[in-house]
């Protein structure tokens, strides 16, 4: 009995999902944020509650973000990781500074205390890898030459969690000195050896997980994937990073042939993932935070463009490009939720959960509708600062061109 409920929760969703997306599709915009109002319809306090696949949602809803991570590591290679890394760290110092800086002043503010402080700057700081992956593939941007800036950002983002979330464990835990250090140090080696590995042994690893026949280049792939993501998330070392890593060391047809392969799972997952977020959302809690976490929304909304848009000029995107890049990364998500777990889970302080969801539901929410929307807002841009009576000039020669910033 249990099981055919699951199954008639479960294939509900999914029908419902797809109806939603064929919606999102028909007027040409993304539909995550269907998917996450859909999620809050299921969730608790919602019109129809589930229970009996609440479970099974949240396992699929981890497989999604990681083949969201892996599909965006497929498309580089170990060495561009590696080169972006280094053209782009000023970048990362950049994007901590604007964005964790308002999440520590609003709890201060609130009077929430130094650990909630680090707790709600880490919510403010991290973009959603796994909500830009979709809205870069939904919006066919994935080639665009600002997408490197954008993914060299979220790399360095998903970097710094291994070492900023055993850094908040550890605070709200109230370990000592010692064992916290412990913990960062496993954290750090973890992190470097999979890179490490996939750097160097790139090439070994593509032949290993190489197949002339589909089904069994699919299954070693997944497999290897979520393998080295749970052993990852075991050690204190996002999972995220893990898939993305695994992504980096495929490269030539194996790469191409699994990107191929997994897009179908990706998108199906990566739904559920959504969808799961809107279930643990409950409508009543956002009210009575709705004003104060409407307000870091707009504030933070505006320092990521600022991130991205120095971020892309710094790497000599033409205006329009910087503007894509501001607007993609708005949205937050997995890691927001995770770190505010574990301040509710420990005690810290109680509004902060619901201030974190309320926040987070803002920005997921906003975060397609701004990637898009900065189109038009770059245009009129560019428009304003054309000196008058420019609009009729041909468009200049291609030796001239060579000599303009590119991006768009």
């Amino acid at each position: 009995m249990h099981s055919a409920v699951l199954l008639i929760e479960f294939g509900s969703i999914i029908l419902c999902l797809g109806l939603l997306g064929r919606f999102a599709a028909r007027f040409r915009f993304s539909p995550i944020p269907l998917y996450l109002l859909a999620g809050l319809a299921f969730g608790e306090g919602g019109l129809l509650p589930l229970g009996a696949s609440e479970e099974f949602v949240a396992t699929g809803a981890e497989i999604g973000v990681i083949l969201l991570l892996l599909m965006l590591g497929l498309e580089y290679t170990a060495s561009d990781l590696v080169s972006n890394l280094k053209a782009h760290y000023p970048s990362g110092l950049v994007d901590c500074a604007l964005n964790a800086l308002p999440g520590a002043v609003a709890a201060l503010l609130l009077g929430w205390g130094p650990v909630a402080a680090v707790v709600l700057a880490g919510v403010t700081w991290i973009s959603s890898s796994g909500v830009i992956a979709k809205v870069l593939g939904d919006l066919g941007r994935v080639g665009n030459r600002e997408t490197p800036v954008i993914l060299s950002v979220l790399v360095l983002e998903d970097l710094a969690m291994a070492v900023y979330l055993p850094i908040v464990t550890a605070l709200v835990a109230g370990v000592g000195l010692a064992a916290g250090s412990v913990t960062l140090a496993i954290a750090l080696g973890v992190a470097g050896l999979v890179l490490f590995a996939a750097v160097r042994y790139g090439r070994v690893i593509s032949r290993f997980v190489s197949s002339d026949d589909p089904e069994k280049l699919l299954l070693v792939v997944l497999g290897l994937t979520i393998l080295v993501a749970g052993v990852a998330q075991q050690l204190q070392v996002s999972a995220a990073v893990g898939a993305f890593l695994v992504g980096i060391a495929l490269s030539g047809e194996v790469a191409e042939g699994a990107h191929t392969l997994l897009s179908p799972l990706r998108d199906l997952f990566a739904a559920v993932f959504f969808v799961f977020f809107g279930l643990h959302t409950d409508p009543a809690s956002i009210p009575p935070v709705l004003l104060p976490a409407l307000a870091l929304a707009v504030v933070t909304a505006a320092t990521k463009i600022a991130t991205g848009y120095w971020a892309a000029r710094r790497a000599g995107i033409s205006v329009k490009g910087r503007w894509r890049a501001g607007g993609a990364l708005v949205a937050r998500g997995e890691f927001s939720i995770v770190i505010a777990g574990l301040a509710v889970t420990a005690g810290i302080e109680p509004s902060l959960g619901p201030l974190a969801t309320a926040y987070v539901l803002i920005l997921v929410v906003m975060g397609p509708l701004t990637a898009r929307g900065t189109e038009p807002l770059a245009t009129w841009w560019t428009r304003r600062r054309q000196p008058r009576g420019t609009a009729g000039v041909p468009e200049q020669p291609v030796e001239a061109r060579r000599q303009t910033p590119v991006g768009d």
